[in-house]
C-alpha cells in the first residue's frame, strides 16, 4: 500500500495537465480516464477541491469550459487566483494596472483601476507583447514603492499543441528589470493551499494534492504539510523524478492510476 494514500480525507486536484490539456478549437481535451476518475473521487465520499492557477478566464468561464469537456464541476469547488487577487486588492486598497488575458478582465470590472498603485500580471498569452510588458515595467518604475502581484509563477504549461510559456517567465523579467520581488497569488503560495483546506474543513495531513507541476503543485503543497503526488501527464518531464530539491510523495502515470491507489487504500483502512 502506498504510504501517501493513507489517512486521506480530501483531495486537491490541479486542473491543466491533470484533468485536461487546454488549447485547440474545442478549448481543450480531457486526459484519458480523468473524467471517470473525478466521478470516482466524488462517489467515494472524499472531499474535493480543484486548485488551479488558471488566469486566462474568469472562474465562471473556466468552469463552463470544463463542463463542456465533460467534467462534473461547480464554481464553488474551484480555488483560483483571480478571485483571490480581487479580494487582496480590495482589502489593501490597491488599484491595479492589469496585464492579463482579455477573458480575465471581467473578474476586475468592479475594481478601481484609476491611478494605478500596483501591477497585476496573469497568463496574458498574446497580450504579452513587448509593448504591453514594457508598459507594465514603466508603470512599476514610476511608483515610489512598486508592487507586482502575479497570478501564479509557473514556468510553462502544456496545451494540446505543445508546451507554452507561463506567467512566471514574465513575472521574473519584471522582477529583474525593476529589482523587486513579486507577491504570488496562487500556487505555490501557502495561503492559496490553506484557503482550499479551510473551505473543506480538513487539516493539511488529511489532504492529498495531485498535480503535474513539481515546484508549484508538489513543492507548494508539501511546504504546507500536504502530501503530494506527481502525475506523468501535462508538463511532466522525466527529470522531475530526480529533482535536487523537491521529491514527490508518489509518482503515477495519470490521475486514474492515482485514484485507483487512493481508493484501494481507503477500502482497506
Amino acid at each position: 500500500m502506498a504510504a501517501w494514500a493513507k489517512g486521506v480525507r480530501a483531495v486537491l486536484l490541479d486542473v491543466s495537465g491533470v484533468l485536461y490539456d487546454s488549447g485547440g478549437p474545442a478549448g481543450g481535451a480531457a486526459i484519458p480516464g480523468s473524467i471517470e476518475a473525478v466521478s470516482r473521487i466524488r462517489g467515494s465520499g472524499l472531499k474535493l477541491r480543484f486548485c488551479t492557477n488558471e488566469s486566462q478566464a474568469t472562474r465562471d468561464h473556466f468552469v463552463r469550459k470544463l463542463q463542456r469537456v465533460g467534467f462534473s464541476i461547480s464554481e464553488e469547488e474551484v480555488t483560483a487566483p483571480g478571485p483571490a487577487a480581487k479580494k487582496l486588492l480590495k482589502d489593501r486598497g490597491l488599484r491595479p494596472h492589469l496585464l492579463v488575458h482579455d477573458d480575465l478582465l471581467p473578474e476586475f470590472d468592479s475594481t478601481d483601476k484609476s491611478d494605478p498603485n500596483c501591477v497585476v500580471i496573469g497568463d496574458a498569452a498574446e497580450n504579452f507583447s513587448y509593448q504591453n510588458v514594457n508598459h507594465a515595467f514603466q508603470v512599476l518604475l514610476n511608483m515610489d514603492k512598486p508592487i507586482l502581484i502575479s497570478l501564479g509563477k509557473g514556468r510553462y504549461y502544456k496545451e494540446t499543441d505543445g508546451l507554452k510559456l507561463d506567467v512566471g517567465a514574465y513575472m521574473k523579467a519584471l522582477e529583474y528589470a525593476c529589482d523587486i520581488t513579486a507577491e504570488v497569488v496562487g500556487k505555490p503560495s501557502p495561503n492559496f493551499f490553506m484557503s482550499a483546506l479551510a473551505e473543506m474543513g480538513v487539516k493539511p495531513e488529511e489532504a492529498l494534492m495531485i498535480g503535474d507541476d513539481l515546484i508549484n503543485d508538489i513543492g507548494g503543497a508539501q511546504s504546507c504539510g500536504i502530501k503530494a503526488v506527481l502525475v506523468r501527464t501535462g508538463k511532466y518531464r522525466p527529470t522531475d523524478e530526480h529533482h535536487p530539491d523537491v521529491t514527490a510523495d508518489g509518482y503515477v502515470d495519470n490521475l486514474a492510476q492515482a485514484v485507483d491507489i487512493l481508493l484501494s487504500s481507503k477500502g482497506s483502512q
